[in-house]
């Protein structure tokens, strides 16, 4: 069961309508890091979830960004209201689609449930939650650098801040299962490779840190077949 409140979850105002910057916004209404695909891939894995707490949380999420969905589809379309005479909207994509959001990304390209990333093992999933939150993070931050006016620069920044504060959720679920740092889920046990760094591209100085040294790596110099050293 879903209920709707008409009040956005943020408040939505914009002084300067322009719809080119429209265009760049539907990124996050049908684009691989927008709203729409966040909603949905939250809210399948939270159909194969076990772990109950985990389960409320993705819900939750989920159910946030659509109200997100909602926000970037009420600037869509206050930048594009009343506009439609303009050269500018004449110059966008607004001018054979019509006034308002669509599920499109900025360049026009159709949303496709391609871009839900869910594979039904919690660990994985909110890994790729994660990944999801810093594709979207990034492209608010550029959003926010090129935003018109004062009302919907901060918007945007509402949406960035939500997409931290769900980055940090999602790694303390991690953590709570003890998986924040240990790459190691499933049933299946690694070979003896799985401790080695194999230095594979040896053009001018080979770089060293700690993702290929002691403890926790054996660093193979010159590889050769099935990684003897």
């Amino acid at each position: 069961m879903f209920f709707h409140k008409k009040e956005t979850i943020h408040t939505v105002n914009i002084n300067e309508p322009n719809p080119r910057f429209a265009q760049l916004l539907l990124e996050q209404f049908g684009g691989a890091t927008g709203e729409l695909t966040a909603a949905l891939q939250y809210w399948v894995q939270s159909l194969h979830c076990d772990h109950a707490g985990i389960k409320d949380m993705l819900q939750d999420i989920a159910l946030e960004e659509f109200s997100h969905l909602e926000m970037v589809g009420k600037l869509i379309e206050g930048h594009t209201k009343n506009v439609d005479q303009t050269e500018a909207y004449r110059s966008s994509l607004f001018a054979v689609r019509g006034v308002g959001p669509h599920f499109l990304d900025s360049q026009g390209s159709a949303w496709t449930a391609n871009y839900i990333n869910e594979g039904g093992d919690v660990v994985r999933d909110l890994r790729a939650d994660i990944a999801a939150e810093a594709g979207a993070r990034q492209t608010y931050e550029e959003l926010i650098k090129m935003a018109p006016d004062q009302g919907t620069k901060d918007a945007l920044v509402h949406l960035l801040t939500r997409e931290i504060s769900h980055t940090k959720m999602f790694m303390k679920a991690l953590d709570s299962l003890g998986k924040l740092t240990d790459p190691f889920f499933g049933n299946i046990q690694p070979d003896n490779t799985v401790d080695l760094y194999f230095n594979l591209s040896q053009n001018g100085k080979d770089e060293r840190g700690p993702w290929n040294s002691e403890p926790d790596f054996k660093y193979v110099a010159n590889p050769s077949v099935e990684g003897n050293s």
